[in-house]
């Protein structure tokens, strides 16, 4: 059974995204990783999952992402559950899992560009500016095989900036990143709060999102 915990009300940002998850419940292999998650967001909001390894914390990222259905349980997007239109959700979400899922052999800015042509992209978005909010504009014409895990990691977090997508999920950002980049990262995230997105990340690092970090959710306790 998951605990909601920390919950205090935000300033609605003007938007009418809103996340509604309820009586959530996964099985692996036999195994029931949870049961009853329930919690909702709003524009601005932020959720952090906790729990030790193994409790279900990535697979959860991975239901509200699309990648796998629940046992039990729903989920709404904007009022509405999201089987109704999937598609129109699934462009909503930014998702940055555990793998970068970055090419390896195209550069960093090749990478955003691929990104941005895959999903919704934002008007007039820019590949500088998105590596530079993480520190790797010098580093936009190298080849990402010969990027460091940190770096790559970057890029891969560099890609959420080219989306028009408001409900970004993360599983653990700040993998490989010291504390420069790590708070390059956290101001990236504050800055999509501050616009009215929303985030739910998993992170064993302490992730300093000032007020917005406004709720957690412990799994397997």
């Amino acid at each position: 059974m998951a605990r909601l915990m920390e919950t205090t009300v935000s300033d609605n940002l003007g938007t009418k995204a809103e996340l509604m998850v309820r009586e959530l419940a996964c099985t692996r292999n036999e195994r029931q990783l949870f049961r009853g998650v329930e919690f909702s967001l709003r524009a601005g909001e932020a959720l952090r999952i906790e729990g030790p390894n193994g409790s279900g914390k990535t697979s959860l990222l991975r239901l509200l992402c699309g990648l796998g259905l629940p046992d039990a349980g729903e989920i709404q997007w904007c009022g509405r559950e999201v089987d109704d239109d999937r598609a129109a959700f699934l462009a909503d979400i930014g998702y940055v899992g555990h793998a970068n899922g970055i090419k390896l052999e195209l550069t960093a800015h090749e990478n955003l560009r691929f990104a941005s042509a895959l999903g919704r992209s934002k008007p007039l978005s820019s590949t500088n500016d998105a590596l530079a909010a993480v520190g790797l504009r010098h580093m936009a014409d190298t080849l990402c095989r010969t990027l460091s895990a940190g770096q790559r990691r970057r890029v891969a977090l560099a890609r959420l900036l080219m989306q028009d997508a408001s409900l970004w999920l993360l599983d653990e950002p700040l993998t490989a990143l010291d504390t420069d980049a790590a708070r390059q990262i956290k101001a990236m995230l504050r800055a999509h709060l501050d616009t009215g997105g929303l985030l739910i990340v998993t992170t064993h690092r302490a992730i300093d999102l000032g007020s917005h970090l406004l709720k957690r959710i412990a799994l397997g306790a």
